[in-house]
Order: structure tokens, then C-alpha cells, then sequence
């Protein structure tokens, strides 16, 4: 699917006729057609866009720069709690700006992406867009997971634990990725001559390296806390199941205790006081008696 944008008055709009910036979403086989045969696009950096296995990279052709960078993918009920990364490919022209992705997502949407003067701009923008994504779905990440953490505290299932594995992994794929865009986003600066990037923009590629950094610390901090933690997690839930058979026990032995009392006093046999008129009152109260010691001897052993 194509969608056509025009950078104008320093933002970009849509345009369906003369628009400069392409974005390309999970292409066809003709539109891919077109990029390669027609805009001379080298067909594995095309697939390279496309694969979420792909690592970030800066390659320069002839008549086109290509940048591939992460960011993380929408997220769906279906995900169950696993948290992945996308690639996007930019192939910067000198009169226009294609941008290649697997999914739909909101490119141009911000505050950053105003007073924009050049396609150069642009890209950098939509790569800057892609760490302020991921802070955000850290944020999402981090409040999932005290969520799970207070389910766990009062849980013997094994799904809420299975969720946090399932994060933890998602923030090796986040590490990854962020760790990847920092790599590309060094490699952009040591290249801001070739690209013709203005004073402005080489200092908005290092407010880039800063803010990936800081997003790859707090990642690196949510994964290790998880990671740590994760033991102690494993052991609340073992507890908690060794709290709840313990409980069961103490209830079968409050129960076991008048029901022997009761049987032998049903048997078919002489005992004292057979006939007296208060007979069955006595069991009944010997019966209650045995409980009421079981809870004495619980509260006394502090179980």
C-alpha cells in the first residue's frame, strides 16, 4: 500500500499527486517491482526493511543513501506479552524520501516532526520517532510487569510467571534493537558530510545518541531487575502452594478428628454410658472438643 506526503510550511501532509515522501506499507509484489526495477532500489536492503530480523545499517549508492533502523512493533492481545521489533527502511533520494515498513503505523505524528526544511530532516525525525516509541512501550513493559508481580504474590498459577518470562524476553529483542539504532545513529554523525546534514541536524543526531542511550539504560535496567528477580518470583509461588497444602492438611486433620471420635462411638458394641439420656450429646461435644484442641495446637505451633 502506498501513501503519498508532501513536506510543506516545515510539516508533512498528504498528497496524492506530488507528494515527495513515499511510504510503502508491507509492499506487493509490483510495487516492489517498481522499487527495484524503477527507483534501482538493491532488492536485498528492500527485503531488508521488511525482515524483523535484520540488524540497523547505513549503506550508500550511487544515487541513494539507505538507512535500516528498529522500532517496536504494535502490540496485540495475541502477542500474549511478548514485545517485538520491526525494521523500517528510509532510501534517501536527492528529490524525495521513500519509506518502506511491514506494518501501519503513525509516522508523522509529534511535536518533533515540525519546522522541517529538508528530506534529511525527515528521516532523521522518523528514526528519532522510534526512540521515544521505545521509552514508551518500556513504560508499558515496566507496569505490566508490577501488575504480574501482584498477582504472583497471591498466585499458584504458573501463567502469570510464564508472562514475565515472556517480558523479560521481549526486552532482549528491545536491547537489541536500541542497541543497534545506537550503533546506525554513531554511524549517521561520522557521516553527516555525505549526507549534507546541516549544524542543526548534527546536533539533533547527538540528542539522538544521548536519548538511545538513556532508552538503552532503562531497558538494560528493566531486563536486569526482571532477570534478578525472577528466582525470588518462582519461590513466592512454591510457597504460596506449600501454604495452601499445609492449610488442607490442618483442615483434614480439624475434620478427620471428630469423625473417628463419632465412629467409635457408632459401633455395633457395650461401651460406658450407652443408655444414659445425654449420651448423644457428649459425643457431639467430645466431637466439637477434638476441633476446638486441633485449633489450640495451630495457634500454639503458630501454623
Amino acid at each position: 500500500m502506498l501513501q503519498r506526503m508532501e513536506l510543506s510550511g516545515g510539516k508533512v501532509v498528504p498528497d496524492g499527486d506530488n507528494g515527495n515522501i513515499y511510504v510503502y506499507v508491507n509492499p506487493d509484489e509490483a510495487e516492489r517491482k517498481y522499487l527495484v526495477g524503477t527507483l534501482k532500489l538493491d532488492e536485498h536492503t528492500l527485503a531488508s526493511a521488511l525482515d524483523p530480523d535484520e540488524l540497523a545499517r547505513l549503506e550508500f549508492e550511487p544515487d541513494h543513501t539507505a538507512v535500516i533502523f528498529k522500532r517496536p512493533r504494535n502490540y496485540s492481545s495475541d502477542d500474549m506479552f511478548v514485545f517485538r521489533v520491526v525494521s523500517v527502511g528510509l532510501f534517501l533520494f536527492a528529490d524525495r524520501l521513500i519509506v518502506v515498513l511491514s506494518e501501519d503505523i503513525p509516522l508523522f505524528q509529534g511535536k518533533q516532526f515540525t519546522r522541517i526544511t529538508t528530506l534529511q530532516e525527515v528521516a532523521l525525525k522518523i528514526i528519532y520517532s522510534s526512540i521515544s516509541h521505545f521509552v514508551e512501550h518500556l513504560r508499558v513493559v515496566s507496569a505490566v510487569s508490577d501488575a504480574l508481580e501482584e498477582q504472583i504474590n497471591s498466585s499458584m498459577e504458573n501463567k502469570y510467571l510464564l508472562s514475565l518470562f515472556s517480558l523479560e524476553k521481549s526486552l532482549v529483542y528491545y536491547l537489541n534493537g536500541i542497541n543497534s539504532n545506537g550503533k546506525l545513529i554513531e554511524r549517521l554523525k561520522n557521516s553527516a558530510a555525505k549526507l549534507k546534514l546541516t549544524t542543526g541536524s548534527i546536533e539533533f543526531v547527538d540528542d539522538m545518541i544521548i536519548e538511545n542511550q538513556q532508552c538503552y539504560e532503562q531497558a538494560a535496567t528493566y531486563s536486569n531487575i526482571l532477570a534478578s528477580m525472577m528466582d525470588a518470583r518462582v519461590s513466592i509461588v512454591s510457597n504460596n502452594l506449600n501454604w495452601l497444602i499445609k492449610t488442607l492438611t490442618i483442615i483434614t486433620i480439624a475434620i478427620m478428628l471428630p469423625t473417628l471420635v463419632v465412629s467409635i462411638f457408632s459401633m455395633n458394641v457395650e461401651f460406658p454410658g450407652k443408655n444414659h439420656p445425654w449420651a448423644f450429646w457428649l459425643i457431639i461435644a467430645i466431637a466439637l472438643s477434638s476441633t476446638f484442641v486441633v485449633r489450640l495446637v495451630w495457634r500454639w505451633k503458630r501454623w
